[in-house]
């Protein structure tokens, strides 16, 4: 019997990525894990400089990453379907911000864990 193998992009999960400040670390794990039980594949900020790591510990060692995870999370909007913004008590941060015009301007679908300020309720 033959098994057709090809990739069907059509029944392809969505894929959702996850944006906010890491100072919310978990409620974007908690995101995570809810998306994922959802159905979707989700991308997320994978370093949180917030938290002390041997890959950031020298200062120079984190002002070098920086720009490169900033870069790499518009990559990961690239990739995306669709924008989770989790922002508890409507929070957005300046990079948050700016990750979210960037969606915008590539008319990524957008969603708000919480309601922000401009957005009014989650639809």
């Amino acid at each position: 019997m033959h098994h057709q193998t090809a990739y069907n992009l059509a029944s392809r999960p969505t894929i959702v990525v996850l944006c906010g400040s890491t100072k919310y670390w978990d409620q974007l794990a908690e995101a995570n894990l809810y998306e994922t039980a959802a159905g979707r594949i989700v991308l997320a900020p994978g370093c949180n400089l917030k938290k002390p790591h041997p890959l950031w510990a020298d200062p120079a060692q984190a002002d070098r990453l920086k720009p490169v995870l900033d870069d790499l999370h518009l990559r990961k909007i690239d990739l995306a379907d669709e924008v989770l913004v989790v922002n508890p008590d409507g929070y957005i941060g300046a990079s948050t911000r700016s990750e979210i015009d960037y969606a915008r301007s590539i008319g990524k679908a957008i969603r708000y864990t919480h309601p922000a300020p401009e957005t009014g309720p989650r639809q």
